[in-house]
């Protein structure tokens, strides 16, 4: 348990970091439909607005509020949400896609430290309130806020709840990232970013 928590709180203050190679981004549906975590789609097709309900594994479930008009600087930051839980899903030790080097690290970690407890995630989890906060040339900082007060953490080998849960799924949290976009036309997490706003539901 306190390594996982360690490793939330290191998802949250990664610094900048390296390219990593570009990847096929995810397929977005249509909003209010379900969409396989696994679909791609171009770079350059057009986001999807209001509620986008994601299945990402059996009894999981992400339901992501995208605003009007979507920025496609707000991709990345629905990815990593969508693909870090698809990741705990799975129980896989590494998540890179769409993230240059030291974030790639920070959420691997996040995601090994689940395979670790030998946990996975049931239930339905949210992420709202996305919005661009920042410009910088081809860099900006994205924001939003995460409600998993709908998860569960549920043992992968006897398939039943962890007692005591973690107590980072009780209440909304905020997340906040730095993005670039690269020549490739591909926007990429380059760092996880201290996050200081107070989420509400």
């Amino acid at each position: 348990m306190r390594r996982m928590a360690i490793a939330l709180a290191l998802l949250a203050l990664a610094g900048c970091g390296q390219a990593e190679r570009p990847y096929a981004p995810r397929e977005a549906a249509t909003p209010g439909q379900s969409s396989p975590a696994q679909a791609e789609r171009p770079a350059d097709q057009k986001l999807p607005t209001g509620t986008q309900t994601i299945d990402v594994a059996e009894g999981l479930r992400l339901r992501v509020e995208w605003p009007a008009d979507p920025d496609p600087a707000l991709k990345p930051m629905v990815d990593q949400y969508v693909g870090t839980r698809e990741a705990v899903a799975e129980g896989q030790r590494i998540y890179k896609r769409d993230l240059e080097i030291d974030a790639a690290v920070q959420a691997s970690e996040w995601v090994e430290s689940f395979a670790d407890e030998g946990w996975t995630m049931h239930g339905v989890g949210r992420l709202y309130n996305l919005r661009v906060v920042a410009r910088m040339g081809r860099g900006a900082q994205v924001n939003a806020c995460v409600d998993e007060s709908g998860i569960r953490m549920v043992s992968s080998r006897t398939g039943k709840a962890v007692s005591p849960q973690p107590d980072w799924l009780r209440t909304p949290y905020p997340q906040s990232v730095g993005v670039r976009r690269g020549d490739d036309g591909v926007w990429r997490i380059r760092s996880y970013v201290t996050a200081r706003e107070r989420c509400t539901r």
